[in-house]
């Protein structure tokens, strides 16, 4: 059984994207590769044929991956998202009660993390101890420097 993978609709197109271009630029590129070593002869002791079967392999295992997440993608609906309490596809400003700095997170699925955007896994022990929480909540969250009491300042979307 394939996992679920959780997507909005911009991760979703995204990973089509990702996938096409694999399909039909980088799959052809290798084949080319794979036919230019061929020509050179003797295959059993070519280490340029063997160098693009085992990137001819590795894509065809990416090809399919990406193909399983799109086939098990679900589309997470961001107009039946409240703000009432934190969770995914929430923008959520919390506030380190250590040294008062101020920072804010869009808790995304695992797929469209990306932390120069502000965008943060619910896998990483950040979202996972302010999922659930409500506005004025200090959680206290272990990271690994230690364990760092956070107030959820805000939530919105």
């Amino acid at each position: 059984m394939s996992e679920v993978t959780y997507l909005t609709k911009d991760g979703l197109e995204k990973l089509k994207k990702e996938l096409e271009h694999l399909m039909t630029v980088e799959r052809p590129k290798i084949s080319k590769q794979i036919g230019e070593a061929i020509e050179k002869g003797d295959i059993s002791e070519n280490a340029e044929y063997d160098a693009a079967k085992d990137a001819q392999g590795m894509l065809e295992a990416k090809i399919a991956q990406i193909k399983n997440k799109v086939a098990n993608a679900r589309i997470l609906d961001e107009s039946k998202i409240d703000t009432s309490q934190v969770q995914i596809l929430n923008k959520v400003t919390i506030k380190n009660k250590k040294n008062n700095a101020t920072m804010q997170y869009t808790l995304v699925p695992e797929s469209e993390a990306n932390l120069k955007e502000g965008k943060i896994s619910v896998q990483t022990p950040i979202a996972k101890g302010l999922m659930g929480k409500k506005v004025g909540d200090v959680v206290e969250i272990k990271v690994p420097s230690g364990v760092i009491p956070f107030e959820i300042v805000e939530i919105s979307l």
